[in-house]
């Protein structure tokens, strides 16, 4: 990710992809297309309650080692349906579920290559929830390679140099 930094900035990370301001900053493209996606879940019962986390599939909080469970969960993004699973100084957490998915979005901070800096590194981990779940997300495939992953790092690089520089008191 397009985020240089030094050995403890994880937490500008985490509070972009947190805040309003991670979504505002992003192209019309994402925005448009996760319009769609949200419209489609509340017309046909996608996101309802019960299809998510604690209801239809496990937390990932409740499998995770006694360190982990008992840490520090981070903050829970605002603009996006993902709940924060844990943090720590070099990577964070969230995760999300509804009829089609059940997902993970973890960001480590990593050194970068000239071993003097750091940066992020995110993977989206998805399991899909049977046969529809898995058609819709072969579906969507050429939509998230060519407009949503692009746009979304385009937004963090723009909204990386408009972080403070050092966490707030």
């Amino acid at each position: 990710m397009p985020t240089p930094g030094g050995p403890d900035d994880l937490y500008r990370t985490v509070e972009w992809f947190t805040s309003a301001g991670g979504t505002e900053r992003s192209s019309a493209a994402y925005r448009v297309l996760f319009a769609i996606r949200w419209k489609l879940g509340a017309l046909l019962g996608w996101d309802e309650p019960g299809t998510g986390i604690g209801t239809r599939v496990r937390t990932l909080l409740d499998r995770l080692p006694d360190d982990l469970r008992d840490g520090t969960r981070g903050p829970d993004p605002t603009t996006v349906p993902f709940t924060s699973v844990y943090e720590t100084d070099t990577e964070w957490v969230a995760e999300t579920a509804n009829r089609t998915v059940h997902a993970a979005m973890h960001i480590g901070w990593v050194p970068d290559d000239s071993g003097i800096g750091y940066h992020g590194q995110m993977a989206v981990l998805v399991k899909p929830d049977g046969l529809f779940g898995r058609v819709y997300m072969t579906m969507i495939v050429p939509f998230r390679y060519l407009l949503v992953y692009p746009a979304l790092l385009r937004s963090i690089g723009r909204g990386w140099v408009r972080q403070p520089e050092s966490p707030p008191a």
